[in-house]
């Protein structure tokens, strides 16, 4: 009979702290909905600027005046976007107190003596209409304007290029009628200092708004400096398209007094194909009993300059080709800054098939670049079906097995 009991005691006690449990847990539960806080306002920021409906009305047009501002805005593109980020700090943040704006004269009417001359403006309402009103034939010669702004930061030795964008590129990709347009910038004559922007995806007149910082930089040695701007369109598929570049020598500009906004016309890559590509020494050598090619890549001279600079840091990567499909490769180390390298490098390939009248190789002579894609000086194929020199060298190591046989060769285009 006690047993029944302290059971039934038992169950009593689980279901009235059932009860109460759940009971206590809807309390919880509406005394939570009741002071519940309300959700948080979020402000979708970019690059810096608050772009909230009611902030973004206050803002100003990039490169115009309040008296104009209705004038241009017909003449700006739709789809890119312009605001006023001259006035941020190395943080991205606006200051209360506004610093001293200044630019540079337009292109066509600059000269050495104009590079010292500043305006309040960031760019004349004159010079838009100028970029905007071209006619159909000038577009077509016309390959864009690149905007930008240099500042030094003396307290903290830093030499500070915003590239803000580019307008009026030209189309390429011809079935969209748009380019993906990315820029990158070197700082000559050294070349130590090379950055890119962000791609921007089918657009003519992209708006980067990106600042690069470059520290260590005495302001004494500013004016020896060149910025090289070199303008893209990436491709997925091939080698990115080159749109044009931008030269600016820092002889002559003064930065002690603020930041200089500037533009200038993209002009065409000066590439001197004419002079030709240089000249490649490669030795081969086919051993018959091991069924191998032995590669030596000795020297390359007369390397046309690949940038402004003057100088390349060349490479050569080895391709081995069987029936036109690729089944090894090799590369020598980067000799730098030189148009004569000297590379002395030995490579052996294991031939898969009798013979070598299915086999081709292939010499890439490449300009090492560590910002982006490295860059093609010049092409040697060496094969049964290879024209010239290279179907000579390649007919004489299938004759004479077991010799090592040298020759100097022309580079090609790439």
């Amino acid at each position: 009979d006690e047993v029944p009991t302290v059971v039934g005691i038992f169950s009593a006690f689980g279901l009235v702290f059932s009860v109460s449990l759940f009971a206590w847990i809807c309390c919880q539960r509406k005394s939570s909905k009741s002071n519940k806080t309300p959700p948080y306002k979020f402000v979708h920021v970019l690059k810096g600027v608050d772009i909230y409906p009611e902030n973004l009305n206050s803002k100003k047009k990039f490169g115009a005046d309040d008296k104009n501002e209705a004038k241009n805005k017909s003449a700006m593109p739709k789809n890119s976007l312009h605001l006023d980020l001259e006035k941020r700090d190395l943080n991205g943040n606006f200051p209360k107190t506004t610093t001293k704006m200044q630019s540079s004269p337009d292109l066509e009417n600059s000269s050495p003596k104009h590079f010292a001359e500043r305006k309040k403006d960031s760019v004349s309402p004159d010079s838009l209409k100028s970029i905007t009103s071209l006619s159909s034939e000038d577009k077509q010669d016309k390959l864009g304007t690149l905007f930008f702004s240099l500042e030094y930061n003396f307290e903290k030795k830093a030499f500070v290029v915003n590239i803000k964008e580019a307008r009026g590129l030209p189309a390429m990709d011809e079935q969209s009628m748009t380019s993906d347009p990315y820029i990158k910038m070197t700082i000559l004559p050294e070349k130590k200092h090379k950055v890119k922007t962000r791609v921007l995806r089918k657009t003519l007149d992209p708006a980067f708004d990106e600042t690069f910082t470059f520290y260590g930089i005495p302001y004494s040695q500013i004016q020896d400096l060149t910025l090289h701007f070199m303008v893209l369109s990436f491709d997925r598929f091939s080698r990115d398209d080159v749109i044009g570049e931008v030269l600016i020598p820092l002889t002559g500009i003064e930065l002690s007094e603020g930041r200089l906004l500037m533009d200038r016309e993209i002009i065409k890559r000066n590439v001197r194909k004419s002079s030709g590509r240089g000249e490649l020494l490669v030795s081969l050598c086919y051993q018959s009993t091991t069924n191998t090619l032995t590669v030596v890549v000795l020297k390359a001279r007369h390397l046309p300059k690949s940038d402004v600079s003057g100088l390349s840091d060349p490479y050569v990567k080895v391709n081995l080709y069987h029936a036109k499909k690729r089944i090894s490769k090799k590369k020598t180390h980067v000799k730098k800054c030189t148009p004569n390298a000297v590379f002395n490098e030995l490579f052996v390939f294991d031939i898969p098939c009798e013979g070598l009248d299915d086999i081709s190789i292939e010499f890439l002579v490449l300009d090492s670049d560590r910002g982006s894609r490295n860059e093609v000086i010049g092409r040697l194929t060496l094969g049964a079906s290879a024209e010239g020199t290279g179907g000579e060298h390649w007919k004489e190591i299938c004759e004479y097995p077991r010799r090592q046989i040298a020759k100097w060769h022309m580079l090609c285009d790439g």
